[in-house]
């Protein structure tokens, strides 16, 4: 099957590569909507394909001999290439940005968050799959998790390695992402991410590897479950209805909340620095279990001190970070990520400001919330 896709991909690919999409340029959701070959039945799953760019639209490049332009092929181009994709679901496209993922940022997000939402209450669709770059992915993940109101299924999918690449992963993780999402056991279960026949959850993975395609892992839980041209089979139940969702900003912007990173050695510099910036959040990326230096430590207090939200994470990969275990944090006014790695810690933090919880015992039980 794998290999049925790659053959037809790279053949398609080079065919459509003269009517790709520029790097950088972004098409209205409903200008760029165009509907594929579909299945007829009217109880066929209805999906719709949103791209955003990524090296899973990635277009080789003469630079050097493994590079490329992230974000080359458009949406209808890459659901076009997929041999068998018609036969899971009525498909729709959309081009939403064509951006490699290290570009992401709040305005792409807030159009990607509303054009879901907008497909969903309108009925548009029975499900949602973005086609995303890896490097931000758990990011945009775990950021629609959070503002997203629906029980539909939503699945984000990229690849490791370029569509004009001798062995593109991409089109076998479009194609199981459509599965996921076209399946009844889908839904319910929050935002998904899909890549090479797994199934994680938005809160719990993370990219693991520069370069394997094995990349995306969820150290402290597992998979959710797993899918494969035959079958998808889940490892967890469903979740309960969540009423732990956040409003966006009326504007395009989420507030400043920066990541320090520990180190040894370390001074307060960095979050001194946050601090005149007029960051309205500060995530540490602790060593082991959220920890750092005693200045950089006193720095954070004189942070939190100010009102800013002082977030204590891990650099570590894996484990959680507790409560008043090396760092009294009752006393300093912290809070800590638990499970959430920096990254996710500071889309949450932003979230959270963004709709008026600041009080660290306020930002602490919205940490704890979902877990």
């Amino acid at each position: 099957m794998r290999n049925a896709f790659h053959a037809k991909y790279l053949a398609a690919t080079f065919v459509l590569a003269a009517a790709t999409l520029p790097a950088g340029i972004a098409l209205a959701a409903d200008e760029a909507a165009t509907a594929t070959t579909a299945p007829t039945s009217a109880t066929t799953p209805r999906v719709a394909v949103l791209a955003t760019g990524g090296t899973i639209a990635g277009q080789a490049d003469t630079r050097a001999a493994n590079a490329y332009n992230a974000g080359a092929v458009g949406a209808q181009q890459l659901v076009q290439a997929v041999p068998g994709i018609e036969k899971l679901a009525r498909l729709s496209t959309g081009q939403v940005a064509s951006i490699g993922s290290q570009d992401m940022n709040d305005k792409v997000w807030f159009a990607l968050a509303r054009r879901i939402q907008e497909i969903f209450d309108r009925n548009e669709a029975d499900a949602v799959v973005i086609t995303h770059g890896t490097d931000t992915l758990e990011e945009t993940a775990f950021f629609l998790d959070n503002v997203l109101r629906t029980d539909k299924p939503v699945v984000l999918v990229g690849s490791m390695r370029p569509s004009t690449a001798t062995s593109a992963d991409g089109p076998s993780n479009l194609y199981e992402a459509v599965e996921v999402a076209a399946s009844p056991a889908a839904r319910g279960r929050g935002v998904m991410v899909v890549l090479n026949d797994t199934i994680q959850s938005a809160r719990a993975t993370t990219k693991t590897n520069t370069t394997n395609v094995q990349t995306f892992a969820s150290p402290n839980s597992g998979p959710i479950g797993y899918v494969d041209p035959a079958s998808v089979r889940f490892l967890t139940p469903a979740l309960q209805p969540d009423s732990h969702k956040y409003a966006l900003p009326s504007g395009e912007q989420l507030p400043r909340v920066e990541i320090v990173y520990a180190h040894a050695n370390m001074d307060g510099v960095q979050i001194d620095n946050a601090i005149a910036n007029k960051a309205r959040g500060i995530v540490l990326a602790g060593v082991g279990d959220g920890n750092t230096s005693k200045s950089a430590l006193e720095a954070l207090q004189r942070a939190a001190k100010q009102g800013i939200v002082v977030v204590r994470a891990s650099r570590v990969g894996s484990g959680f970070v507790n409560r008043n275990v090396e760092v009294n944090d009752d006393t300093s006014g912290f809070v800590v990520s638990l499970d959430l790695n920096p990254q996710k810690a500071r889309v949450l933090t932003q979230l959270l400001i963004a709709n008026g919880v600041t009080s660290p015992a306020q930002v602490q039980k919205a940490f704890a919330a979902t877990w």
